[in-house]
């Protein structure tokens, strides 16, 4: 990891983490040095590729296959009405270029697969995963364990929203597998049937941005073996431990 000294203009655009003590300059140029592969650019993955773009995170690595549609605009922020029918992932990348020029974004539009997962993740640093179902949840989880690499996982339905963050592969947290060794019954009530209030998504989005710092910037505290629930309408958060199951079909082999 190649670390370079900050220059003048990066120094005023970073200056409020570099006066954070557990960031300061040096924590500012690890961030330009990291790479972060977030999976899915819709409701979730929107607002963490803007927080993580607009932190200094140098090298994004965004995975959707999808286009921008008009009923994504209620919630996906970086999109616009004119960008309706776009590759998502190339929308994505022109607006962080726009927001933050340091920020190499590579757009991938396609998939990611039980072929791809492994070599994806370990390309980055750390994988953030936003996407809306269980099957592509698991792949994601395996490309983890495989790839040796944390993984921050994020989800949201109607008024509420959760993200966790499982580090498998360590032989003592718990993997995604470990937390939902099944999908339940209602795994299709996703938000296409159910719908979600759009600030929920730029909630849960946020925190998954804030954990993918901590991690970076190895700031204690981070929610690694826990999962944080955000209710709405109730405007209340929590957090619980989340245990590790030795005999995981994923993760029993890291021991």
């Amino acid at each position: 990891m190649v670390r370079r000294m900050l220059n003048g203009e990066q120094r005023e655009r970073y200056l409020r983490h570099i006066l954070l003590r557990e960031v300061g300059a040096q924590g500012q140029q690890k961030l330009l040095a990291s790479s972060v592969l977030i999976v899915g650019a819709g409701g979730l993955g929107a607002p963490v590729i803007q927080y993580l773009a607009a932190a200094g995170v140098g090298r994004l690595v965004v995975m959707d296959p999808d286009i921008v549609a008009r009923s994504n605009l209620q919630r996906q922020t970086i999109y616009r009405t004119a960008d309706i029918g776009a590759a998502k992932v190339d929308v994505a990348r022109n607006f962080a270029h726009a927001l933050n020029p340091d920020v190499n974004f590579v757009s991938v539009n396609h998939a990611i697969d039980a072929a791809n997962a492994a070599e994806a993740i370990a390309s980055c640093d750390l994988v953030i995963e936003g996407v809306d179902n269980f099957a592509t949840r698991y792949v994601i989880n395996r490309g983890a364990l495989e790839a040796r690499r944390t993984l921050v996982s994020t989800a949201v339905g109607r008024f509420d929203g959760q993200v966790a963050v499982f580090g498998g592969h360590d032989g003592q947290s718990p993997c995604y597998r470990c937390f939902a060794p099944q999908a339940p019954l209602d795994a299709d009530a996703i938000c296409e049937t159910e719908g979600v209030m759009g600030p929920v998504t730029g909630v849960v989005g946020a925190l998954a941005a804030m954990e993918a710092l901590k991690l970076l910037l190895g700031i204690p505290g981070t929610l690694l073996g826990r999962i944080m629930i955000y209710e709405a309408l109730n405007a209340k958060a929590r957090a619980a431990a989340i245990s590790r199951d030795p005999e995981c079909v994923d993760c029993s082999r890291f021991g």
